[in-house]
């Protein structure tokens, strides 16, 4: 604990007492919401996969996510999405 403190400019003993006052309960912020685990469900593919045209490779990489979050929003995110937009998007809903 004290290599902890020392890495970070502060004394052990305020380490400790933050320690205490978290698991208390005491650090977190107002109104603030609270992690929480979500139920997943595995489905099966909704369509058969399509052959692709003579000529055109098909991805390394294929399949869908599906997020479902009653009374805020669903979001599908298909293979080769992308990734800086998904994280926009997912940062939005965090708020």
């Amino acid at each position: 604990m004290a290599l902890v403190a020392r890495a970070h400019g502060v004394n052990a003993n305020q380490v400790f007492k933050w320690r205490r006052a978290f698991e208390r309960g005491e650090l977190a912020e107002p109104g603030a919401v609270s992690a929480a685990l979500l139920p997943v469900r595995v489905s099966s593919p909704c369509e058969a996969a399509k052959p692709e045209p003579a000529g055109q490779q098909q991805p390394a990489f294929s399949g869908a996510i599906h997020i479902e979050l009653p009374g805020l929003a669903t979001i599908s995110v298909e293979s080769g999405a992308d990734a800086t937009m998904l994280h926009l998007i997912l940062e939005s809903l965090r708020k």
